[in-house]
């Protein structure tokens, strides 16, 4: 066996760090990324000790992007994503340009060329997909009108970063007085642009060609196989080859379509997870992901901070904060006002301008290689990369802080507030808009899902009063037809559970499938209202205990009722028949 083991080190010191300082952010009631960051800055080359393998690192992050971008494309379909098209596409092209000006604007001041200055804005117009993911996921916006706009805006500076980084060998070419046609094609290492040596025109086009043919391949043979394969592992009954299946799926058709069709694996993931999400085992499909998924994205995390040298804020301090203002001031500021300029209303502009109040992976892509082009000083790029880490660190507080905005600026933006009418735009209420219930005795139902709805109908049935706590667009707009009272938002957030009333309330119902997320609504519902009823669902016996233990009253298992309605169903078909009485 080899003593050289790089992979194995960088994966386990990465997630030991990650969790040591993860914890400890935690318990400052800090974002856990910040610890996650952290580690990666302990495990780099630019702080004495261990130095993990940059590469492999890297690598793996780029795992926890695809899976990433898969479980977001299992709560998609197309519908939902030709529905943001008309903001998505003119918005994200526009906050490309601006955010390209005001790189280039900075890189002039610098004193640098003008291609770097191209290339040095065009990297801090981009946010990471995993930043922006794991915000909308944590405040449950993935499958609200806002995340639909949020992750289109980021499939679009995606197909714009493919074109990038084929187009900046030519632009490298054009500037050096070199053949242009020979430059991009070296980069682009097309057997097509090789072979009828292609111009910039001709690379555009191939480029735009590939991507329409992938997505064509997805929706015309894709749509069919995949849900057909899944459904056939799935009869088999082997859990362990369904898995297996879930991940190969994903990650094959990610790096299929990035050697294929020249698309960012994320993109491919993406597709992969929305077509998938067809299949009525898409649900499955994503709790089968989840774990690895969580794993390689703190992965991604450590890489980042790996990259960052410390001393680069004592070395350029201007410079670094010139580059964080384009970033999270400058971008945001460009995201809101265009968001507004298409009739939305001023909570999804601000949510949307602070999703976008960061870059990431592929920035380091762009400054890499501007570098090694020569388009790009070095020094750019250790702008590009304190700015990354500086952004992602503040972006949880940008989050923050369009709570504390939102109010004044809905004064100062009244106007604006009137929605587009060929626009279907859904407002999710935010904290400052929550208003309490006027039930009392009543009953709190949290999550409507495929357990929490049949709860619902029974209640309805026996005439009890109550009403849900739900934050799905979807699920909404429906209990809002059913005329069902419905607090839309998180209800781990205290302030959605006291609009609820549960003071007075007579039980709290908790649908939900995630035991620690429940148990944080146990431990605040048990303060509000000791006396109160207190009923919830669990996977496992572990999982009883633990909610049991923090105040629930009763915690009902899934799998023991299956097996209890099997068994009485087992014995009501044993029950001798009674004979009837022959006729007189």
């Amino acid at each position: 066996m080899p003593h050289e083991t790089p992979l194995i080190a960088t994966i386990v010191v990465g997630l030991v760090l990650a969790f040591i300082f993860g914890a400890i952010a935690n318990r400052l009631r800090v974002p856990p990324l910040v610890g996650y960051l952290l580690a990666g800055v302990l495990a780099g080359a630019h702080t004495p000790g261990f130095v993990a393998d940059q590469e492999l690192a890297a690598e793996l992050a780029e795992i926890g992007v695809i899976l990433l971008m898969f479980g977001v494309g299992l709560h998609f379909s197309l519908k939902d994503l030709l529905s943001v098209r008309a903001i998505a596409i003119p918005g994200a092209i526009v906050q490309i340009i601006v955010a390209t000006l005001l790189g280039a604007g900075l890189a002039w001041i610098l004193g640098w060329s003008m291609q770097a200055g191209f290339v040095f804005g065009l990297a801090l117009s981009v946010a990471s997909t995993v930043v922006l993911l794991r915000a909308m996921q944590e405040r449950r916006l993935i499958e609200t009108e806002r995340g639909r706009i949020a992750v289109g805006w980021l499939i679009v500076e995606d197909l714009a970063m493919v074109l990038a980084l084929v187009l900046l060998p030519a632009i490298a070419g054009v500037v050096n007085g070199k053949n242009p046609s020979a430059e991009i094609v070296h980069a682009a290492s097309d057997p097509i642009a090789n072979y009828f040596n292609l111009g910039i025109g001709g690379i555009i086009a191939l480029t735009l060609g590939k991507v329409a043919a992938f997505v064509a391949l997805m929706l015309i043979v894709g749509r069919r196989v995949i849900p057909w394969t899944l459904h056939a592992i799935a009869h088999t009954g082997s859990r362990e080859l369904f898995r297996l299946a879930v991940l190969a799926i994903a990650l094959g058709v990610a790096f299929g379509a990035s050697k294929l069709f020249g698309v960012s694996l994320a993109l491919g993931a993406f597709f992969a997870g929305m077509i998938m999400s067809e299949s009525e085992l898409s649900h499955r499909a994503a709790e089968e992901s989840l774990p690895l998924r969580d794993a390689f994205a703190v992965l991604f995390f450590v890489s980042v901070g790996m990259l960052f040298d410390p001393m680069t804020i004592i070395n350029d301090p201007l410079p670094l904060l010139a580059t964080l203002a384009i970033i999270v001031v400058g971008k945001s500021l460009a995201a809101f006002f265009i968001v507004l300029a298409f009739g939305y209303p001023t909570g999804t502009a601000l949510i949307i301008s602070a999703s976008l109040a960061q870059i990431g992976e592929f920035s380091f892509i762009l400054a890499e290689l501007g570098v090694g082009l020569g388009m790009l000083p070095e020094e750019g790029r250790d702008l590009i990369l304190g700015g990354a880490i500086l952004s992602i660190l503040l972006n949880p507080l940008v989050f923050a802080g369009v709570g504390y905005l939102k109010p004044w600026l809905e004064k100062r933006y009244a106007p604006a507030q009137e929605a587009d009418p060929e626009v279907t735009v859904i407002e999710e209420p935010d904290v400052e808009e929550l208003h309490q219930t006027t039930l009392t005795d009543h009953a709190v139902l949290i999550g409507y899902g495929r357990v929490g709805s049949l709860v619902g109908d029974a209640l309805k049935e026996a005439g009890k009063s109550f009403l849900v706590i739900e934050d799905a667009d979807k699920t909404v707009a429906k209990l809002r037809d059913d005329e069902v009272e419905t607090i839309v938002g998180n209800a781990a957030n205290g302030d959605v559970l006291a609009a609820a009333n549960l003071a007075q309330a007579r039980q709290l119902i908790i649908a939900i499938p995630n035991a620690f997320e429940a148990g944080q609504i146990v431990v605040k519902a048990r303060a509000a209202n000791p006396s109160i009823s207190i009923l919830a669902r669990a996977h496992s016996d572990a999982e009883v205990q633990h909610l049991q233990d923090l105040g629930a009253d009763a915690v009902i298992m899934g799998e023991r009722e299956i097996a209890r309605g099997i068994v009485a169903h087992i014995l009501d078909l044993d029950k001798p028949v009674p004979e009837e009485p022959l006729p007189a």
